[in-house]
This record gives C-alpha cells, structure tokens and sequence, in this order.
C-alpha cells in the first residue's frame, strides 16, 4: 500500500515525525517497506510565478518565459505549452541538481545555457523530471495559493512524504487510506477524521433508467449502482491526479480517477461504465457460461469458465466481476452518462478467476482478500458525488442495491483474566473497551469478567477470542510487554524406543551403502492397492491423481524413486525409508498411524567392481540380519514361507516373524508386479513394522560377556529333510535343546539331487561349541550332537546324511 503523509493526515491528526510513525505501524503490524522524501534533494528546486510567456524568436515549438521567485527575475526557455502568465511552477535554479529517473537515468545538472541564441537561466520543471510523476504533456502547474520564495520541497510539505506499507493477507481492511488512518487513531489515542460528503441529487429517478438482476448471489451476495448523466470527461484537477501519482497510480480521466481515489480511500473497488453503451441500459450478474468471450480492458479476448462471475447488459457480458471491466462499455472521451457500479464478490471466486486468467488487478487483490459488504453503498456514494465535483454530471435520485442476505456481524466473547493471563498484563475492562472502540469493535455487553463484542464486516481476520487478544497486544505495544523468561522445570526426556532403532537401522543400511529418503505421505490410491488391499484415505484438495490417498505402504514411493533413477541411467541403486502408513478408522476420528521401515535395492552386489555378481535376495537379507543382530533381536526373529502376499516373487520371498506376530517381509518382487510398475530389473523388497519390533527391541538386550578361556569346537552335520522343511526351522529346533555349550548354528550347504529320494533335500549345519568353564572333550561334543540328531529326528523327521 502506497500512499503520501498528506493523505494520511487529512484523517488523523500527527504529532510525531513520519519516521516515529513508521516504526509504530510496524509494531502494530503493518510493516514499512519504505519511507521515501521526494524533496529531499530538491533545494534549488523554487516555486516560481510566470510573469510573461512570448514566443522564440527562433524556433515556432518554444517559448520564452518570464518568470520570478518572489526576489529575482530569470529568463527561461521552456518548450511545453500548458502554462499562461499567473500559474506558479517549479522553477530547477542554475546549479540545481534533478534525481535520476526515467526522463534523466544519470541525473541532470542545470546550467546556464543558450538555446537557439536566446539565454536560459533554469528550467521549467515536469512532474516526472523531479520524480514527483508520472510522464505528462507539459510542465507542473502548481495550486494557485502557493507562496513564493520558498523551495519545493517545503511548498510540498507532507505531498512529497510517501510511505510503502506491506500488508499481510490476512488485513484487507488496510489496503485502503481509511484503514489505516483508524489504525493510526487507535495507536496515538487520536480521534479519526471521516469523509464528510453529502450526495446532491437533481436527476431523474433511477428505477426508470436501469435495473439490476442478480442471477448468482453466491458469487456475487451485493450489487449496488448509480446513474450519473452529464459528465463531462477531462483531465482530472491537479490534487486528484497527484495523489493518485503518489500512490503509484496513473492519471486516466477525471471519472476514472475518482473510481480509483475511492478504492485507495475506502479500499472498495468500483466501476464505471458507459451508461449508452450497455445494451438495453440494465444490468444482469450470473455465472459466465463455458468457453463465452469477453475482450477485457486490456484488450485482451479471454474464454471464460462457468466458475467466473460476469456483469451483463442485454447482449452478454461487459465485466469480468471482481477483476476487470470490458473494453466495450469502457469510459471514453465521448461518454456522457455513466452507470457506476459497487459490489461485493466471494473472495474465493474472484481469486480463482483472477488465477486462471492471469489477471491482476487493484480490484481483485482487494476482493479476493475480502472487502467490507457493509461499505459498498457508502463508497457508492463518496464516489458518485466526486464524479459530481468533478464532471459537473447530475446524479439520478435513488440507488439500486440488491442485498438479499445480508452479512452479519460477528460475535466474540472476550475475557479480561485470559487477557491478563495470556500477555501477562495488568489491564482493566474499561482500558479494553476503549481500545476495542478505537478499532470500531463495538462492546455489546460486559458480564463481569466477560465482555461480548460486535466485530464488524471489515475485520475478516478476527474469528476468535485470541484474535481479540491479538488485538489489544498490538494497540497495548508490543514493546510494552514486558519480557519475561518462562519457568521451564528440568525434567529429562523419555527415552523413544522407536526414535532409537530408528537411528540405528539408519546407521546399519547406510553402512551397507544405501541412501535415506524421504518421500510424501499420499500417493496413487489405484497403485497403493498393489501393495495393501485395505481402504485408503482419500484427500479433498489432491495436488493431482498421483497424490490422491494417504499411503498405506511407503514401498511405492521407494519404488518410484528406482523407476526414475532407472529411467536416468542408474542401474545400482540402494534406497531405504522410514515414514508413517495410515489407515481410516470410524467416521470423525483421526485414522490410524503406523511406523513402518522399508528398504529397496537393484543393480549389483559391489557397484564399484566392473564384473561384479547382480545383488540377490540373499545379499539383501544380510543387511536385515545385521539390523537386527545391532538391534539385540537376531535370536528370536524367524522367517517363514510367504504366502497371500501377491507383489512378491513366491520362491524369493519370506515372512518375518517374531513369535506369532508378523514383523514384515522380504523378498524379490514379482515379475508381474514389476511389469505394472513399467520395471525391467529384478528388485528386492523388505518392510518390518517398527512397533511390533519396539516391544521385542526392549526386552532383547544384549550383554556384555567375558572374552572366552577356553577353545571352542566345530562339528558339521548333514541332515535329509523333506524339501518343505526349511532351513529358519532346523536352526530354531536346534537352539530349542538348549544345551549350554551350542555358542551358533548356521547353515552352510542345501543341496537337492539324484542322490537323494524323490521330496528330499540334505541341509548342511555348522555348530560351534564351547563351555566357557573347561576345554571341552569330544565325548562332550558328542553327547550334544546326539541330543540335537534326537530333537530333529522327533520333531522334523530329519536323518543323518550317510553319503
């Protein structure tokens, strides 16, 4: 928001410098971008009065002027022709330096010149040659009243004082000069001054000149409008056009420039149309219709959308509601009536038609942050008898205002403890009454400690009690708030078994040369189903189909990323996640989070070795099992054939279990699985659930034992077992026997062939034995590999292999 000091302070009263008030604003939330005095380097700039203007005597398109600045007479040659003997001017003396700019990049020195043979002694100043404006036709006539024998900038005072505020989103009531006057009033305690105007009427009535309908009051819940005749379009009068060119807005004409003044007064945007331009003189707003044309102001031809709001006449539509008019009832030189429209638009609508289309407007960056619908007549009304004042036109009796449903003002109970309490304050009720009162928060009762306030149309951003808490901070001061450290009491974090083994999978798969990464939370309901039939939960807003549900399994995303590192020549590739899965529970509540850990890997064993072995299911089985031997957990996982689980190769694959419950699985993934995903390599899988793992994790810690005294022995066994028998299942019999002196098992040959009867299959065992109280003997030895052959025999059917 830009604006000049002067403007501010025809509102409220200041007794304090600009800078002081720019900090303020900035406490109060409204922060100064910047503070810029355009007079500052203008000292040998002076009002000066045209005495005389003749003609050159050697050039037709220059004149000779005189001129004097109240003490001195000087001669200068100027080539506008807009000035005439008695206008005061800006008078640039010899040795005055002008700003760069547009019109000088590099500044310009005056000096004493001749031009064509006629001597200058300074130059008559434009607007935008001392960055006072925008590009004009001629020199800058200053107001009539403008004393002499003083420089510029003092002539100017607080006109050449020019503050950029930034509003947040959140603060549509400050894009105007009105809002932030009455934030201004309610900082200083000052009282704020309103637009006093009174509208003269002396047309006909307007129920015989127009009508409104309004098809769509959804999108478009006010529409106010006045008929104004008898304009006479012109330049505007120069305090209009500067303040206009101060808040960064171009001159157009004397009608258009009042719409512009009120929407930067007021913050409510209008519209004028050409009154006999608009087909059959009536107005009907409704949703635009697919692919209907509009050419808009900027001459641009655009399809609309059924979701756009359109301003009709008789034929079709003239405005683009909320963003911009029609270039075919735009005011022009010729226009004479005038139809002036105020209105009130959905704040989502226009943001979503201003998207689509591109369009940004001083219009619809106010509408689709909310304007006042409670301001729209008066702002009507300010504008019509502007255009009055400066048209000459005859406002018709009357004003049409379709307001089916009006908007209402809130209520918000605030309490006088939580306010102390929550800004820890000593503040009093009437303190906040007044306060609220500043800012146009009416009190509508107070119940003791309670007080019910009628928060207007304008604060949109004031929903709750702390928003009304929010508020007195600010007019309190934020910097009257005096600091104080909080009481934190020492107490020692909770150790998260989960957050541990997490790190420490982390630490093993890195080692192992896998990358972490981390992927969204939703994606593809219809891809998610391959990896886990159970029901998604869909999102309202999807970034788009491919991010549509939240995750059920976090496989998917790793897959993706092997499809796409694949798809850019990256055949080695190790990845592994953690992240939460989620599942719906009954209707309302929260769905259901699971911490789950999962981990993919293509390409070769040993990236760096150029005739390296392609990575297998074992190779990735072995970093599993070194995450659980880190973990303390190795001896009670088990691993069983996989069955139901469709994505995973049946003959390279299995469960992870640990007692009867399920940990996870791994395996290589099937063929047909890959061939959906678009996957030509062999992928290997694993995912483990992190909370069943916790339980096991805390109650499986290893200790720490004594380096051993005493030798061990290694005795190996071939066993015959039917094929259906697995080697998890010997080692777990095994361990059952519970022989003190049994240190590991570990399988270390399976062989299947013409040797053996048809079903069968030998499986070649290690056991490394020792007591840690003596050397053990082979009679030792042997008693316990009796007592293993027994187990196995009993409860596996397994047989010693004799050959």
């Amino acid at each position: 928001m830009i604006f000049p000091l002067s403007w501010l302070i025809d509102y409220v009263d200041l007794n304090i410098s600009p800078e002081e008030l720019g900090e303020m604003l900035t406490m109060a939330g409204l922060e100064l971008e910047a503070l810029n005095d355009k007079g500052k380097d203008l000292d040998n700039v002076v009002v000066a009065e045209i005495l005389e203007v003749g003609q050159h005597p050697n050039a037709d398109r220059l004149s000779l002027c005189t001129v004097t600045d109240g003490a001195t007479n000087y001669k200068v040659v100027c080539g506008a022709t807009n000035m005439k003997a008695g206008d005061k001017v800006a008078l640039a003396k010899i040795g005055a330096v002008l700003p760069s700019g547009p019109k000088f990049p590099d500044g310009l020195k005056i000096k004493k010149s001749k031009i064509r043979g006629e001597e200058s002694l300074g130059m008559l100043c434009a607007a935008n040659e001392i960055g006072l404006g925008e590009e004009s036709d001629g020199i800058m006539i200053l107001p009539e009243k403008t004393e002499l024998n003083q420089t510029l900038a003092d002539s100017l005072g607080y006109d050449n004082i020019i503050f950029e505020i930034s509003i947040t989103p959140n603060r549509p009531d400050c894009l105007s000069l009105y809002g932030i006057s009455r934030e201004v009033s309610a900082i200083l305690g000052e009282n704020i001054k309103r637009p006093s105007f009174k509208v003269k009427e002396n047309g006909d009535d307007i129920s015989g000149l127009t009508s409104v309908e309004v098809l769509d009051s959804v999108g478009c819940p006010r529409y106010s409008c006045r008929v104004i005749k008898d304009v006479k379009i012109a330049p505007s009068p120069e305090w209009l056009k500067n303040r206009l060119e101060a808040s960064g807005i171009r001159s157009i004409n004397n009608v258009v420039d009042v719409t512009n003044y009120v929407l930067l007064e007021q913050g409510q945007p209008l519209h004028a149309f050409d009154y006999d331009l608009l087909s059959e003189h009536k107005i009907i707003v409704r949703n635009a219709e697919n692919e209907e044309i509009l050419t808009t102001l900027d001459g641009v031809e655009r399809k609309l959308s059924s979701e756009d709001i359109v301003i009709c006449d008789g034929n079709g539509p003239v405005a683009l509601g909320g963003v911009m008019g029609g270039v075919d009832s735009e005011v022009n030189d010729n226009t004479k009536n005038i139809l002036l429209e105020s209105a009130y638009f959905d704040p989502v609508r226009v943001r979503k038609t201003s998207k689509r289309t591109g369009l940004k407007s001083e219009s619809s960056y106010r509408f689709e942050r909310g304007v006042d619908p409670n301001n729209v007549t008066n702002a009507l009304n300010r504008a019509a008898e502007l255009i009055r004042e400066v048209s000459g036109g005859k406002i018709a009796n009357g004003i049409i205002d379709v307001y089916p449903s009006p908007i209402i003002p809130k209520e918000v109970t605030l309490s006088v403890n939580k306010v102390r309490n929550l800004l820890g304050i000593s503040i009093e009720t009437d303190e906040i009454v007044e306060m609220m009162q500043s800012l146009e928060i009416e009190p509508l009762n107070i119940d003791g400690d309670n007080i019910l306030f009628k928060v207007p149309t304008f604060r949109v951003d004031i929903e709750r009690e702390v928003d009304l808490i929010e508020e007195v901070a600010r007019i309190f001061g934020y910097d009257n708030i005096a600091a104080i450290s909080p009481e934190v009491p020492m107490v020692a974090n909770s150790i998260n078994v989960i957050t541990i083994m997490e790190k420490r999978l982390r630490d093993v798969f890195v080692s192992h040369g896998f990358l972490e990464v981390i992927n969204y939370s939703f994606d593809d309901e219809e891809l998610l189903k391959i990896f886990d039939s159970s029901s998604a939960i869909n999102i309202l807003n999807p970034l788009s189909k491919d991010y549509s549900s939240m995750r059920t399994s976090i496989l998917l995303g790793l897959i993706k990323n092997v499809k796409l590192n694949l798809s850019r020549q990256t055949q080695d590739i190790r990845l592994f996640e953690s992240g939460k899965i989620f599942y719906p529970k009954d209707k309302g509540q929260l769905p259901n989070e699971i911490k789950k850990f999962a981990a993919v890997a293509t390409g070769k064993k040993e990236p760096e070795v150029w005739n390296g072995k392609a990575l297998d299911f074992f190779d990735h089985k072995s970093v599993l099992e070194r995450s659980f031997e880190v973990l303390s957990v190795d001896s009670i996982v088990n691993y069983e054939s996989v069955d139901g689980i469709d994505f995973l190769h049946p003959g390279k694959s299995s469960l992870i279990k640990i007692g009867s419950e399920t940990l996870g699985f791994i395996g290589e993934l099937h063929p047909d699985t890959l061939e959906k995903l678009g996957i030509h390599e062999r992928v290997y899988v694993l995912e483990i659930d992190l909370p069943i793992l916790s339980s096991s994790y805390t109650k499986s810690r290893k200790k720490f034992q004594p380096l051993p005294k005493y030798p061990s022995l290694k005795r190996d066994i071939a066993l015959v077992v039917d094929q259906k028998v697995s080697a998890q299942e010997i080692l777990v019999k095994m361990k059952e026997v519970n022989s003190k002196i049994v240190e590991d098992a570990w399988v270390f040959d399976v062989y299947k062939g013409k040797s053996l009867e048809s079903g069968k299959k030998s499986v070649a065992v290690s056991m490394l034995l020792r007591d840690k109280d003596k050397t053990l003997t082979d009679d030792d030895a042997n008693k316990v590999q009796q007592k293993i052959l027994k187990k196995l025999e009993k409860t596996l059917g397994a047989e010693l292999r004799s050959i």
